[in-house]
């Protein structure tokens, strides 16, 4: 089996999201930053748009990255003549495989589709470039139609088909039949394209893999049209952690690229993010909080180390006693049982009305608000309150 690739597509599908538009020293930056954690693969976006566009992919080019670059076509040979004046040695070609998209872009001419394809691939490989081609919208392509496509491209010398759910419509399970099938029929490496309209992108890239795919397309943040793309952070991990791949990528920084790309992007994370969340691997609710304290993994699925982060406790409605106590400890403050009950209710009462989790001096506060501790109450400094 060849070794697994990430063919990152932040760069091109990520920055096709409605509202995004990344400047040159932007792209440049997340170029590298991918590069420097090992990504294997750049889709670095469409160098038939020119201007700008054009500008950031041939000062990326030139930058000498490890990883290799690739260019995003039609099949139309202007495309792959801009991708050389970039100076790309790598291209992806893209042709429509579904009845409703060749209707919508070929009027239905379904010999038309071949013919352009042929050419664009004679072109291609005439200049002696590296050639992917890949099937817009896989998923509602006559299964028929689709082989007969992937098998001439790869009869025509092209070096790599990608299947892609354009539209996000399948499950993991009708995704690794679909591609099990191209893989076992197929003498090229397939790679596989998942978007998340039905939140299935990051299962259905990881069922490709499962089916014999050797390379995924991922965006940073899952960033991308319509509801986005396969999270690259989420790809990663599920593939280190669920089947023990280690695909040569420093995970520890995925953080500081996820938080690059949501400024850039201008589009704020959910703090329930997988894996680069700020609510990742931070607990408030009683029971959690009481069984990270023992032991971190009862409620953590790995140790966020290996992510760049690290746990948090915060306190808020849902905590309880054990948390308290262990912020309260923290400060060197020791209540009686009537005084840690009454400050219970009191943040809970206080979150309640916030709507969010205490801050430390919000704590602290409540804590020199407490009538006297007849307990054992260590008094409170006022400038620590």
């Amino acid at each position: 089996m060849q070794q697994l690739r990430i063919n990152d597509t932040t760069l091109r599908d990520g920055e096709q999201a409605a509202g995004v538009a990344f400047t040159i020293d932007e792209k440049i930056a997340i170029a590298r930053i991918l590069d420097a954690i090992g990504i294997h693969e750049i889709e670095v976006g469409i160098p038939a748009m020119g201007g700008d566009e054009a500008t950031a992919i041939a000062q990326i080019q030139a930058l000498n990255l490890r990883a290799d670059l690739l260019g995003w076509n039609r099949a139309v040979r202007s495309d792959l003549e801009a991708s050389l004046a970039c100076g790309l040695q790598r291209v992806h070609v893209s042709i429509p495989v579904s009845t409703v998209q060749i209707e919508a872009k070929f009027n239905g001419d379904w010999q038309a589709v071949w013919q352009r394809l042929e050419g664009a691939i004679a072109f291609a490989l005439d200049q002696h470039l590296y050639v992917s081609v890949g099937g817009e919208d896989c998923s509602r392509a006559d299964e028929s139609f689709l082989l007969d496509v992937a098998q001439q491209v790869a009869a025509w010398g092209v070096s790599r088909f990608r299947y892609c759910d354009t539209v996000g419509i399948l499950d993991p399970f009708a995704i690794y039949d679909r591609v099990r099938r191209l893989v076992t029929a197929l003498p090229i490496p397939v790679e596989i394209h998942t978007h998340d309209d039905l939140g299935m992108a990051t299962a259905n890239a990881i069922a490709g893999v499962r089916a014999g795919a050797t390379s995924i397309n991922t965006t940073v943040n899952g960033l991308g049209e319509r509801a986005g793309n396969a999270a690259l952070e989420e790809v990663v991990m599920a593939l280190q952690r669920i089947d023990q791949l280690n695909l040569g990528i420093d995970t520890t920084q995925l953080p500081t690229l996820s938080r690059f790309v949501e400024e850039a992007s201008g589009d704020r994370l959910p703090r329930w993010k997988a894996v680069v969340g700020q609510n990742a691997f931070t607990h408030e609710s009683g029971i959690h909080a009481d069984g990270v304290l023992k032991q971190p993994l009862t409620y953590e699925p790995f140790p966020p180390e290996l992510v760049g982060m690290a746990h948090q406790l915060v306190v808020g409605k849902h905590s309880g006693r054990h948390l308290l106590q262990s912020f309260l400890q923290a400060h060197g403050i020791t209540l009686g049982s009537t005084a840690s009950s009454s400050l219970l209710e009191q943040v809970r009462l206080r979150s309640g009305q916030l709507k969010r989790n205490l801050t430390e001096h919000e704590l602290l506060g409540l804590v020199a608000e407490l009538p006297p501790d007849p307990e054992n109450r260590q008094q409170v400094p006022l400038h620590q309150a």
